[in-house]
Parts: structure tokens; C-alpha cells; sequence
């Protein structure tokens, strides 16, 4: 079962980081994709704050519970 939870967690984890990657393609490709957001680069570095918060998830359950 732990094995289960564990590989259901990386895989919503990883769904997450998907997400949050192409974000940042379509907002370094088009930058009218921030029309809401004046800051483009502020909004892309809360895209990679994002991606590194799932990475470190993946990271943990990696190294303690594998």
C-alpha cells in the first residue's frame, strides 16, 4: 500500500510540474499570456517557486519512503 501512495504522489506531483513548465513556455514565448500581470518575470519566477516545491516533494518521497 505505502508503495501506492508514494507512486500516486510523485505521479500528482509530477502532474503539477507539467502544469507549471509550460506556463512558463507560454509565457516565454508570448508574453501577452501575463496580460493580468504587468510583471512577467515576476510572474515566471512564482512559476519556478511552483515547479521547485513539487520537484522537492518527488525529491523527499525519493529519499525516505522508496
Amino acid at each position: 500500500m505505502t508503495k501506492q501512495i508514494v507512486q500516486a504522489l510523485i505521479a500528482h506531483a509530477e502532474g503539477h510540474i507539467a502544469k507549471h513548465v509550460m506556463n512558463v513556455s507560454v509565457y516565454m514565448a508570448n508574453a501577452v499570456g501575463v496580460g493580468e500581470h504587468p510583471d512577467i518575470l515576476e510572474t515566471i519566477e512564482t512559476e519556478l517557486n511552483k515547479i521547485a516545491e513539487y520537484n522537492d516533494q518527488i525529491e523527499m518521497l525519493n529519499k525516505y519512503f522508496k
